[in-house]
């Protein structure tokens, strides 16, 4: 008979917040299951990963792993870069923001 497994279920409820479960589940447990077994809805729609990268709901869990739900996001990332660029301006970001007072450009 397997050994079970040892896993970590991290869910993100709100910024900076996360709780964490440990959970022993049986050998060959997967990802959907570890959800489940949190009190998490298992539906096909939820993003969820393994040790911080974004896996399939079938994959199977080894001991130890740490299995992460994560929120969906506001923005899209690229939006809200451009819309800061837009406020600032480009003499306050990137290079431009190393310059030396009374320094040329370029």
């Amino acid at each position: 008979m397997a050994e079970p497994l040892q896993v970590t279920v991290a869910i993100a409820l709100a910024k900076a917040t996360v709780r964490e479960l440990a959970l022993q589940l049986p050998a060959g447990s997967t990802l959907r299951q570890a959800l489940r077994a949190a009190g998490q809805h298992s539906g096909d729609e939820v993003d969820a990963g393994i040790w911080g990268r974004a896996c399939p709901l079938d994959t199977a869990l080894r001991d130890g792993d740490r299995v992460e739900l994560y929120r969906p996001l506001r923005v899209d990332p690229k939006v809200a870069r451009r819309e800061r660029f837009r406020q600032q301006g480009a003499r306050t970001t990137g290079l431009f923001a190393r310059q030396r007072a009374g320094a040329k450009s370029g």
